[in-house]
């Protein structure tokens, strides 16, 4: 790693075949990712319907914004080296298979319902009237226990998804195009949390809750076959000779050993404050963007998906955000590529300084009782800034300081330390919510993003050590 000076913004020579053989492939692998969010999201969907169906508070959905982040979290630092080792196909494989087992197990909790819970009331007074009728023999805790495992293992599977996906485009993106791959990267997820906040309610409009999560799991089915079939982990596989990336791969033929991987990433400063950035950006947006928003809204300003008028805010904020978080990822990537010559750093410091902004601006609007509408619009603003920067660590950090050979774990090491905040998070929003109201939940992150502000701002002139161009 170094801290040179900025050098001039060169580009390699792409052959058309080069091209069209690399669209395909991050078609097939971007897609199948983002299929990989909409069967982890749902939950986030469909969780206010489950929770009423079998009676839950905010407790026991924390319950699942604690396992399902953590078993995540030790996944992807863990299987880094893993994917690192058998290559990113065959462990984005290994994981599709998982997430659609465990899509299927999950919702065959729907079977242990016999009669749902009544409740009365909206908002704040909404309260339990008559708990679920389970079938004989089904205690409610061990259907929760039953749920809450299941839901875990397919943290674990999805762990591989965001490895893989950055394995695979290390060898075929050159590090002057990473930036702006990281807007793309930032378009699949997006994608998928569309498919999930828009995709999963039009499912639950007809059919019953474990649709909700049947159906995108057999989506992840179907890719599983495209990429099967038709993606490669590199140009050389493809038939196209190798490409040289200008990253910080170390020379030599063939895959890494675990020991060259492992102290290539644990035993960097730069990474691990990369790392611990991510961290900061997780405290954000597991708290509020990925999790908790729609229960905001129902709970807050009585604003759900199920009724008309109230739908607008939710609309807006599902569709905003989406939008939103796309164009953070292009707006951040190609500036860091154009602008900053290829440093990432100085756009996450403006993005952890406007993910501040956002939030304080949000807790100004609900206390000055500014209606859902405000609020779904500093949402779209936050998820402008949260996504930028996240983008720019997890599509384009990991592959610059990691190298094709160490991508994965580097990857794993930034994604997995942002969901670590599941173990605050998760039975945190429901004790802030509890104690103070939903009003504090927009102040509590502030602190967080203006530590990962100074952290990264320690990076600002930092680049990867870098070879000659194409």
């Amino acid at each position: 790693m170094s801290t040179q000076a900025i050098q001039p913004v060169v580009y390699p020579n792409l052959t058309a075949e080069f091209k069209n053989r690399r669209t395909l492939n991050w078609l097939a692998v971007g897609l199948l990712y983002a299929f990989f969010y909409t069967t982890r999201y749902n939950w986030t969907v469909v969780s206010p319907k489950i929770a009423n169906v079998l009676g839950w508070t905010n407790v026991q959905l924390g319950v699942f914004e604690t396992m399902m982040p953590i078993v995540y979290a030790f996944s992807v630092i863990l299987n880094g080296p893993i994917a690192d080792r058998i290559g990113g196909k065959k462990a984005f494989l290994f994981g599709a298979v998982g997430v659609v087992v465990m899509n299927f197990l999950f919702g065959l909790a729907s079977l242990a319902v016999v009669t749902p819970a009544v409740w009365e009331g909206v908002k704040a007074s909404k309260h339990l009237v008559t708990p679920a009728v389970l079938k004989p023999g089904i205690a409610p805790s061990a259907l929760l226990t039953f749920m809450a495992i299941t839901w875990g293992l397919n943290g674990y599977f999805q762990a591989f998804g965001a490895l893989s996906i950055v394995k695979i485009n290390a060898s075929w993106f050159h590090v002057r195009e990473r930036g702006t791959f990281s807007g793309v990267f930032g378009v699949l997820i997006r994608l998928g949390l569309l498919l999930a906040f828009q995709g999963v309610p039009l499912i639950l409009l007809g059919l019953p809750w474990q649709y909700a999560f049947w159906i995108p799991g057999a989506c992840v089915a179907i890719f599983f076959l495209i990429n099967m079939a038709y993606v490669n982990d590199s140009p050389a596989q493809a038939g196209l000779g190798e490409f040289e990336t200008g990253d910080a791969s170390d020379e030599g033929a063939g895959p890494a050993s675990l020991k060259f991987v492992v102290s290539k990433i644990f035993a960097s400063r730069i990474t691990w404050t990369i790392a611990l950035c991510s961290m900061m950006i997780g405290f954000v947006r597991r708290s509020h963007l990925d999790s908790w928003w729609p229960r905001y809204f129902e709970q807050y300003h009585g604003a759900d998906p199920s009724g008309f008028a109230s739908f607008a805010p939710y609309l807006v904020a599902t569709w905003g955000i989406a939008l939103a978080g796309i164009a953070g990822g292009f707006a951040f990537g190609i500036s860091s590529d154009r602008r900053f010559g290829g440093r990432r750093a100085p756009v996450i410091v403006f993005g952890f300084l406007g993910m501040a902004v956002a939030l304080a601006a949000s807790g100004v609007a609900d206390h000055l009782h500014m209606g859902p509408m405000l609020a779904s619009i500093w949402l779209v603003v936050l998820s402008f800034c949260v996504n930028g920067a996240h983008g720019m660590i997890g599509g384009a950090a990991s592959m610059d300081f990691g190298g094709k050979k160490a991508t994965a774990t580097a990857a794993g090491l930034f994604d997995g330390m942002q969901y670590l905040t599941a173990f605050v998070v998760g039975p945190g929003v429901p004790l802030l919510t509890k104690q103070w109201g939903w009003e504090a939940w927009h102040w509590a992150p502030i602190p967080f993003a203006l530590i990962g502000a100074a952290l990264m701002g320690t990076l600002w002139s930092v680049t990867p050590s870098r070879k000659a161009g194409h």
